[in-house]
């Protein structure tokens, strides 16, 4: 190109390559991706998703602490089958709740958020970013807690799909209600309560004791909460190999609707 065609190709704004923004599916695959990278190399995020669930299911499954419900024969049921599923709905918690809220609400704080709102990534397609990092660590976890769980004598039954409706939907809900903590509280308040709920849903949420245990007016509510009708639903699926268990589905869809439809008109960016 002469230089009097370059003259004439700036004067007009031609410029090769034609600035301005990526495809969105791009620009959100690249977010999703940096999100997953972030999360995987977090020694902390770790400690929480993968160490802790795992632990406790080598853990609880070796040593006879805690009573087993008697299987559907009228037998004694045994602790991996009924561990595993409690150990696969507290990896989807910790990824999609706790794991989320606190790096989101950190995110918040140093003002990470503010500046990629106003990016050409439009926030719709951030949250779609952050929930595909989500998905991709719980595919990780589930396939690990699988292979550890089978290693120790794990032997799961039940229709697939209705172990996928109850993941999906687990995560639904838990995302939601972490990016509702993450967006109203302060991120050091975010921290504590994420870790307290998570402490508190791991003892009560039947993930490691039995709700049968906790007195029949408690059982009632516990039963609620999305802990419990994630971990019950799988293990109904899981170990005694039910078909779909709409109950804990529906528990499970009204806590997604309130949980997303409240962050959604709550969040605070800034």
């Amino acid at each position: 190109m002469t230089a009097t065609e370059t003259g004439s190709a700036a004067a007009t704004g031609t410029f090769a390559p034609r600035p301005g923004a990526a495809p969105l599916p791009r620009m959100i695959r690249a977010q999703a991706a940096l999100e997953t990278r972030m999360l995987l190399r977090n020694g902390e995020q770790l400690l929480l998703t993968v160490v802790i669930p795992t632990l406790l299911l080598v853990l609880f499954s070796a040593v006879d602490i805690i009573e087993v419900p008697t299987d559907t024969a009228g037998g004694a049921g045994s602790s991996v089958d009924f561990l595993a599923p409690g150990i696969l709905a507290l990896a989807v918690m910790s990824t999609a709740f706790t794991g989320q809220a606190i790096a989101t609400g950190f995110e918040r704080r140093y003002g990470v958020l503010k500046r990629l709102a106003v990016s050409p990534l439009p926030r719709w397609g951030l949250m779609t970013a952050k929930t595909c990092a989500v998905l991709v660590t719980e595919v990780l976890q589930i396939a690990l807690l699988t292979a550890v769980a089978l290693a120790l004598g794990w032997s799961p039954h039940g229709n697939p799909v209705s172990v996928v409706l109850l993941l999906l939907l687990g995560t639904a809900a838990f995302s939601g209600l972490g990016l509702l903590m993450a967006g109203t509280l302060k991120a050091e308040a975010t921290l504590a309560a994420a870790n307290l709920v998570f402490l508190l849903l791991l003892v009560g949420g039947g993930v490691i004791v039995p709700l049968t245990k906790f007195p029949e007016a408690a059982q009632s509510v516990l039963g609620l909460l999305p802990i419990a009708a994630l971990s019950d639903g799988l293990r109904d699926v899981l170990q005694h190999g039910a078909g779909i268990p709409w109950q804990n589905l529906g528990i499970l869809a009204v806590w997604a609707v309130l949980g997303l439809g409240a962050a959604a008109r709550f969040f605070r960016w800034e």
